[in-house]
């Protein structure tokens, strides 16, 4: 809306925007994509390469580039990390509402911060759903 012959100029209620107080632009997709794969080259993931190689090429993927299996591995690495602390999140809460639910002395459990844990499929399940996937127990037959 042009108001007299103010095009553009600034509202006198608004300060003028600085340059130097924004933050920097990150850089452009391609040099970025170009600082992963240089530190993709010196990285060891925890999912080896191989496996994650031997698994596309079940599923039909087949690649040349050993950059691009090293950054599925490390997309996988992440997954598989978000599931076990979603998994262990839903171990901390279901063990401190039963312990706090009883009605006996505290003094012969363990303090938290030594506490072990374990995965357990109660804990799996909901955090496998979190993530879009579903885990049914196996029918036992007798």
């Amino acid at each position: 809306m042009v108001i007299g012959n103010e095009e553009n100029s600034p509202s006198p209620a608004s300060p003028p925007i600085d340059q130097e107080d924004s933050p920097p632009l990150p850089p452009p997709p391609s040099e970025a994509l170009g600082e992963l794969l240089e530190q993709m080259e010196d990285y060891i993931p925890t999912v080896p390469d191989g496996l994650t190689a031997s698994f596309l090429n079940q599923a039909g993927f087949e690649t040349m580039d050993p950059r691009i299996v090293r950054i599925i591995s490390v997309s996988a690495q992440k997954f598989i990390s978000d599931i076990a602390n979603d998994a262990l999140q839903h171990c901390k809460t279901r063990t401190s509402s039963q312990h706090s639910g009883g009605h006996g002395s505290n003094k012969d459990k363990k303090p938290n911060k030594d506490r072990r844990y374990t995965l357990a499929i109660e804990d799996l399940t909901p955090a496998l759903a979190d993530h879009g996937i579903t885990m049914r127990k196996p029918q036992y037959f007798v």
